[in-house]
């Protein structure tokens, strides 16, 4: 702005309008601000000469009429413009109250103007000026450093008259403050008033309360709350019939719903802006530069055979029970829904920021269920049921650096690609300043503990940030494990994350049968025995409770019954006898051909055997009795911290600590005591790892060779070692899934001779 060196120019303020005098009225100069007494009006009581912090005038000090800042005054009842932080637009508000803010701040309560454009509902009006607002029923305490000067609202006619033209000249005083107001709406219902006069029904502060029952007689009043449902209804996932669609547009074929949203809600990367239309970025400290949208090129259309049309039961029961197939409803998760439902339904309705983690197991439905709750939360916004929201989902196994979750939270609420640090950087001014336009964002952070960093800036700027006032961000953060923040992140993020928890207890064999018994539904044939289902069920149930393994082990299930099947379609028909008619053959071998192409519990066995066969599995069995004490060490290190990573030092605590509860004599371990005995009579330390008291003293005695076992797992790809050196401070971790190294010792006979039940 020229003219404008020193004083405000300093704080780079955006200005609240388009014009190069925002701040005429109020000088260059930045003087503190002082209240206006209805008693003391000719000498107000100043900031410096005040020592006490109130949040209201007493009778005795007299009633706070308004405010002044150098000769610019602003009193109860006036118009005024402010400052937006974020935005190029005007933020025009009524002051119906002078206060002190929670920060002893003197600050002042708003009623909201809110343009045309400000308005998300597909239901708005589109008969609007091109300076018309509408009064709301909207108010926000914003500080009075944010007033930007003194905003004139009138009539249409009364604007006419004065600007025959019909816009304010460039030049004039009045431009970029003058504004028509022929309606008052409210923005979450998208419902107007009657077309009014502003002259006839607004004169000053004597008009407030009545412009107020005005606006709640003639407006729908805010959206009541919707109950939750235990079941969503299939049309949002199930997409309309086109018969000359095929493939993922099938008729019939089942997919995420998309969100109808408007052009601020869409998650990254599913919209790109038009070309030529760069939005306008706020003004930092450095430099931003807006990143221009990617371009794909699209692929050719895939066709199809026949054959995926007209499908097999075989086929049909394999697409319905894979994982990344979406159920038209979420069996047994009924509480956990309406929990995750509720909590965000009130924020969302309240406008308030909240944090809510969900913890559970692998496999339990934590994704799916946020995921269906935000489909019924936007169904619900589609039907006017519920203020509109931004949702973004953010997975901490999809992104290379923890960072670029600050650039995909702005995108999506801005839709403008920028770098991590500059996200960063336009978060904290979007959160830390009021806006009467900002949306509720609701983040979900999937794979929590991949987001940490050394400094844990990621955890504490997302989890700071819905407790501040005006930020109305809610975030949802998911990980499998019910202590991650207690155990990794520091005192003052785990207290920011708040008492909302939701913990996802891993599926009964019960649960699991309704869950894939319902993937099943429709699936023509009867192909799968109920008894089938129920052995799978009660085995994955054993282990880990998994939904997703007990589907992957029922669909390789089906795979096999259906290649039985075709086996003996291709048999030689048997050549016809000349011979009388035989007796029935009851032998197993027909029985076993009559149930060719169904899936038995003899199936079902074949499928776990193949999960539990696999060469890792195969490897992992075969190993040295010392490697799988040092697996078996780090697996219980792993449940019992919940961390993935931990020092060679930690674990070999944990396997001292686990050899000291062992009550059953096991041979191999005798073994590798008395090798460890000898060695250290000796004084050899081959291994490293042995203890230099004998075990007369009381103190146990490590197992022998536990360094070279950590050396050969690391060169065979089983666990990463810090720099190949087995030392107690050398980070270690395991480079496979704990649940293959559990699946390979559930049954050995070693490991359970040390009594570990893994």
């Amino acid at each position: 702005m020229p003219g404008l060196v020193d004083g405000r120019s300093k704080r780079r303020h955006l200005p609240g309008v388009l014009r190069e005098d925002s701040d005429d009225e109020l000088g260059t100069e930045d003087l503190p601000w002082e209240w206006i007494y209805a008693n003391d009006s000719a000498e107000p009581e100043s900031a410096e000469n005040n020592g006490r912090k109130r949040k209201r005038a007493t009778p005795q000090e007299g009633q706070i009429i308004g405010a002044r800042n150098g000769n610019f005054e602003c009193y109860l009842g006036d118009t005024t413009l402010l400052k937006a932080e974020s935005s190029n637009e005007a933020w025009v508000g009524i002051i119906c109250e002078f206060q002190e803010d929670e920060e002893g701040e003197r600050a002042a309560n708003f009623m909201w103007f809110s343009s045309p454009n400000e308005i998300r509902s597909t239901k708005k009006r589109t008969d609007f000026l091109e300076n018309e607002l509408y009064i709301t029923t909207s108010f926000d305490v914003n500080a009075l450093s944010t007033i930007n000067g003194k905003a004139h609202v009138m009539s249409q006619e009364v604007f006419m008259k004065k600007f025959p033209t019909g816009k304010v000249p460039r030049k004039a005083k009045e431009y970029g403050k003058v504004f028509v107001c022929r309606r008052g709406c409210n923005t979450r219902t998208c419902t107007y008033t009657e077309e009014f006069i502003w002259e006839d029904i607004y004169h000053g502060k004597q008009d407030l309360e009545a412009l107020q029952e005005r606006l709640q007689k003639e407006t729908k009043a805010t959206r009541k709350k919707k109950p939750a449902k235990d079941e969503s209804p299939e049309r949002d996932y199930k997409l309309e019939a086109d018969p000359e669609a095929d493939g993922d547009y099938a008729p019939g074929v089942y997919r995420t719903p998309k969100k109808a949203r408007t052009r601020d809600a869409v998650t990254p990367s599913s919209r790109h802006k038009k070309a030529g239309g760069k939005p306008a970025t706020p003004s930092s400290h450095r430099r931003i530069v807006v990143k221009k949208h990617l371009e794909f090129t699209p692929l050719a259309t895939r066709v199809l055979s026949p054959m995926h049309v007209h499908a097999s039961p075989y086929q049909v029961a394999r697409t319905q029970l894979h994982v990344a197939s979406v159920p038209t409803s979420l069996p047994c998760r009924e509480s956990e829904f309406s929990l995750v439902y509720s909590h965000l339904e009130a924020a969302i309705t309240d406008g308030s920021g909240t944090c809510i983690y969900i913890s559970g197991t692998p496999g339990t439905g934590k994704t799916a269920t946020v995921r269906e709750v935000v489909s019924h939360l936007d169904a619900a916004v589609r039907a006017d049921e519920l203020d509109d929201f931004i949702f973004v989902e953010i997975n901490g196994m999809k992104i290379t650096d923890p960072h670029q979750s600050y650039a995909l939270l702005w995108e999506a609420l801005k839709g403008q690609r920028v770098s991590p640090a500059q996200a960063l950087d336009l978060l904290e001014r979007e959160f830390s300043h009021p806006s009467p336009r900002r949306v509720p964002c609701v983040v979900l952070m999937d794979e929590l503990d991949q987001l940490v960093t050394k400094n844990q800036g990621v955890m504490y700027n997302f989890f700071n940030w819905p407790g501040l006032r005006h930020s109305r961000l809610i975030v949802l953060a998911v990980a499998n494990t019910m202590d991650l923040p207690e155990r990794t992140l520091s005192n003052k993020i785990s207290s920011r994350l708040g008492l909302t928890r939701i913990t996802f207890p891993g599926y009964n064999h019960e649960q699991l049968m309704r869950i894939v018994q319902s993937r099943l539904e429709g699936v023509p044939g009867d192909i799968v025995d109920s008894d089938a289902i129920q052995f799978a069920a009660r085995k994955v149930a054993a282990v880990s409770g998994d939904a997703r393994r007990a589907l992957d082990i029922c669909r390789r299930a089906v795979e096999l019954a259906e290649a039985d099947a075709k086996n003996n379609e291709l048999e030689a028909p048997n050549t016809p006898s000349k011979t009388p008619a035989r007796k029935k053959d009851d032998s197993p071998q027909k029985k076993k051909k009559s149930s060719t192409g169904r899936v038995t519990i003899e199936t079902v066995r074949r499928a776990i055997n193949e999960a539990t066969s696999n060469p890792l599995q195969q490897y992992l069995r075969s190993l040295p009795f010392a490697s799988k004490l040092l697996l078996t060490a780090l697996c219980l290190r792993i449940q019992r911290t919940g961390l993935a990573e931990s020092t060679f030092g930690d674990v070999l605590e944990e396997m001292q600590r686990l050899l000291k509860l062992t009550v059953n004599e096991s041979r191999p371990l005798k073994l590798l005591e008395n090798k460890a005995t000898r060695q250290t009579g000796e004084g050899s330390d081959e291994g490293g790892l042995m203890v230099a008291k004998p075990k007369q003293t009381g103190q146990l005695i490590r197992p022998a060779g536990l360094s070279s076992a950590a050396v050969d797992l690391t060169g065979a790809g089983i666990i990463n070692l810090e720099g190949q050196r087995p030392e107690r401070p050398s980070k270690m971790r395991l480079a496979v899934g704990d649940e293959e190294v559990r699946l390979a010792f559930r049954d050995d006979p070693e490991i359970k001779g040390v009594g570990v039940m893994l």
